[in-house]
């Protein structure tokens, strides 16, 4: 009887509306725990929801160092009129885009197509059976309430064109599974056909590829660097050499405590986007050193040691782990941990250090960063390297980030992602290839040996961990990601549990992922969505 009574009472539980947010470990999803909307995470409890109580399901994907995500947050979740919107006639499911990528991607696939563009936070409106009818990013408050409202009515008064929609999408999500790729002559045609591509994009004076914003060009770059090796061409070098050059002088690179920001707001590379990812960090690092492999100038070398001493110093668990991101936002303001004003500087630091300062990071009065007075920090093309590389600059610099240190930090997403780890795992072991620092490969092994400890049972992945617990299933970048990272580690250590671990990790990849002309990113075997996808194209990760 008291069985039936807690049984009963766990049910009822269950179905009462409620913010279940706060289950969840997840950095992004307990941001909106305190939400006045009845918040599911992804997963099977949500989906029952729509079906039994038949309600389109508002799905919202972020992660917690999206600036636009806090605004989204700020300006409607918080808001009591829309709480009420969307309590009333919506399933609302939050998803962290960093735990779920194969959601993310499904998801984001079809709003481009939709839409003819993406990014987060994103915004999907999709029937019971996750089949979307509407799709965009971020909304203003009022222009969301009319968007929710238009969908409701649209739902009890229009059935049929909700249908007619759903049924189109359908069909593209179907011939999304069943895309399969030709066959084509891998062979130096297709490197002179993106070697011209990189040739119209690129920009001479400011270095990287296109208009602002810029994205660091990494597996451009590196590209770059194979096909000059193929071929003796010295602009593709020298294409390179730029760019990482001008991203290095820029306020893109935070000049006190290593490490990059996301991407530069113009084309100079001088404002960032302030968030810092570890994915980020770990292909940088990976450029520098290739670049620096080639050249040996002294400047790829410092710039790649100042990422990877950032992602040790900052980015790293007592246990090995590599932590995710750090946000852009602290104060309530995006950048303001790394802004200076010129009234602060001449009150902190010597008549000397100030001058010091005003010449080297191109300090001013007016400030350079928007409308705030205040000055990002960065090199100017006068100032040399060597000079640059100077006790007198490093004393300076070290100053300022004892009292930065004082600053309310930005938040940190500490949760492991297994792929991001790999990729880390590749640039601390090539470093301790290249720059013969045993610090690097012992970062490398850690990491490796937490995957294996925590994230790593019954021959399978998971995706995440945090706070004690393994969740997720992996997707085909975890995998991926992690065998590159042991083969790398092997080659460094020449420790054979690695290149052991890395082929049964490949065999379980070709089970769970391979399919004719190519690998799907997700399972087939426990996975909510309605399709899958297959990636051809590098973006910030390859």
């Amino acid at each position: 009887m008291v069985l039936m009574v807690f049984a009963f009472y766990d049910e009822a539980f269950s179905s009462k509306p409620y913010n279940r947010l706060v289950h969840e470990k997840s950095p992004y999803l307990l941001q909106h725990k305190d939400n006045p909307i009845h918040w599911y995470p992804w997963g099977e409890e949500a989906i029952a929801a729509a079906q039994r109580e038949n309600k389109p399901i508002f799905l919202s994907i972020g992660y917690s160092t999206c600036h636009w995500c806090h605004v989204l947050e700020k300006e409607s979740f918080e808001n009591e009129e829309v709480a009420a919107l969307l309590n009333e006639a919506f399933i609302c499911i939050k998803v962290d885009r960093e735990e779920h990528p194969d959601v993310d991607q499904f998801y984001m696939n079809v709003v481009q197509a939709m839409t003819g563009r993406g990014g987060w936070p994103l915004t999907v409106v999709m029937t019971p059976d996750k089949i979307p009818v509407f799709g965009g990013t971020y909304f203003p408050r009022e222009e969301l309430i009319k968007i929710l409202g238009s969908i409701r009515s649209a739902w009890i008064e229009q059935p049929e064109k909700i249908k007619e929609v759903g049924d189109a999408v359908r069909k593209f999500i179907e011939a999304g599974d069943r895309i399969s790729t030709k066959s084509v002559p891998l062979d130096e045609t297709m490197l002179k056909d993106f070697y011209k591509k990189f040739l119209v994009s690129y920009d001479e004076i400011n270095g990287g590829f296109g208009l602002a914003p810029k994205f660091p060009p990494t597996m451009k770059m590196r590209l770059l660097l194979r096909i000059a090796q193929r071929t003796g061409d010295q602009h593709a070098i020298k294409m390179v050499e730029s760019t990482l050059e001008h991203m290095a002088r820029g306020g893109i690179y935070d000049h006190l405590g290593g490490g990059f920001h996301r991407y530069s707001t113009d084309p100079i590379w001088l404002v960032p986007h302030f968030e810092k990812m570890l994915y980020d960090q770990a292909a940088l690092a990976t450029v520098y050193l290739e670049a620096y492999q080639v050249t040996q100038k002294p400047m790829l070398e410092s710039v790649a040691r100042g990422i990877l001493d950032y992602v040790l110093n900052d980015m790293t668990g007592p246990k090995g782990g590599f932590y995710s991101a750090e946000d852009a936002d602290s104060e309530g303001e995006e950048g303001t941990f790394y802004i200076w004003s010129d009234a602060e500087l001449k009150k902190i630091l010597t008549l000397e250090e100030y001058q010091l300062a005003y010449k080297i990071f191109g300090v001013t009065s007016g400030g350079n960063f928007e409308e705030s007075g205040k000055n990002i920090l960065h090199l100017p093309k006068e100032i040399d390297w060597k000079t640059n590389a100077s006790l007198e600059v490093k004393n300076l610099k070290k100053k300022l980030l004892e009292i930065r240190g004082k600053r309310e930090r930005p938040f940190k997403d500490d949760k492991v992602l297994t792929a991001w780890n790999g990729l880390m795992i590749s640039a601390m072991a090539k470093a301790s290839q290249i720059l013969q620092d045993p610090n690097y490969l012992a970062a490398a092994q850690k990491s490796a040996h937490f995957i294996k400890t925590y994230l790593y049972e019954k021959e399978k992945l998971a995706r995440r961990f945090r706070d004690g617990e393994a969740k997720f299933t992996a997707s085909l970048d975890d995998y991926a990601y992690l065998i590159q990272g042991l083969i790398d580690l092997y080659e460094a250590d020449f420790d054979e549990q690695w290149l052991g671990w890395a082929h049964r990790l490949q065999k379980k990849q070709d089970e769970l992922f391979w399919d004719e002309g190519g690998y799907f990113f997700s399972e087939k075997t426990g996975s909510l969505l309605p399709g899958r996808n297959k990636r051809f194209e590098d973006n910030a990760r390859p």
